[in-house]
């Protein structure tokens, strides 16, 4: 009676198996008195292909898409295409006032690209790099004295805030016709200081000896410096389009 019951069982499951596919869909047994069952299924690179895999890997988010590089072989190369990364690296950079310089290296893929330009967005460390790469915006805060504040344009309605440029040798320079500037002699230093872990104790920079200036990233990726007599907010390049910088890759 057993066998016979058996014997039933084996054939059900053989029926199942033709019904459901033949070869490409098979059952394997879970295991246990109860039999529990559990289908395999084909892979979506097989039975859709690469050219459909990668238009729904269009529409994924960049993790979902980077978690996919670890199925196969065949899911890598699709995964990995600087097709499907070029877009998402555009959708990353939309709306961000500069561009990791590391990300537009020569031979860097559009995968690498994304990855580096997230990890660098959340960098708080301001380097050399940041302050010479961009052109800053530079106005006194409310609490300079009343001289100062009559000299900048931005405080006076008369034009915008003037402007300040950071230079591979330490120095700072502006535009000739700031009243402000009168032509002084200017260099700036990067101060920074760790608890443990690298973890950030103190992190400031300085021009001259004025007071020190608070770093602050934000979340459009670009910097802000101040302190209570000014105030430097880094600016996109004016001359890349999109209004990015500094240089925003052409694909």
């Amino acid at each position: 009676m057993a066998e016979t019951k058996l014997e039933g069982r084996e054939a059900k499951k053989k029926r199942r198996a033709v019904g459901s596919g033949g070869e490409s869909s098979k059952e394997v047994g879970g295991g246990g008195d109860g039999g529990e069952e559990e289908k395999m299924w084909m892979d979506p690179m097989v039975a859709l292909g690469p050219d459909i895999l990668t238009r729904i890997m269009e529409f994924l988010d960049a993790r979902s898409v980077a978690r996919s590089v670890v199925v196969s072989r065949a899911w890598y190369q699709v995964a990995t295409s600087d097709h499907i990364w070029s877009s998402k690296c555009e959708e990353l950079w939309k709306g961000k006032a500069h561009i990791p310089r590391v990300s537009m290296l020569r031979g860097v893929s559009k995968l690498e690209a994304y990855s580096l330009s997230f990890k660098d967005g959340k960098r708080k460390r301001i380097m050399k790099d940041d302050l010479c790469d961009h052109v800053w915006e530079f106005r006194f805060q409310k609490s300079a004295p009343e001289y100062w504040l009559n000299l900048d344009p931005s405080w006076k309605g008369s034009g915008p805030p003037m402007r300040r440029y950071f230079h591979p040798d330490g120095s700072q320079t502006a535009d000739p016709t700031d009243q402000v500037w009168g032509g002084h002699e200017s260099q700036f230093s990067i101060v920074t200081s760790y608890v443990g872990n690298g973890e950030i104790r103190e992190h400031y920079v300085r021009i001259n000896r004025w007071p020190p200036m608070t770093v602050i990233r934000k979340e459009d990726w670009s910097w802000e410096l101040f302190n209570k007599l000014y105030h430097y907010n880094s600016i996109p390049d004016a001359s890349k389009e999109g209004g990015t910088g500094p240089c925003f890759p052409v694909w």
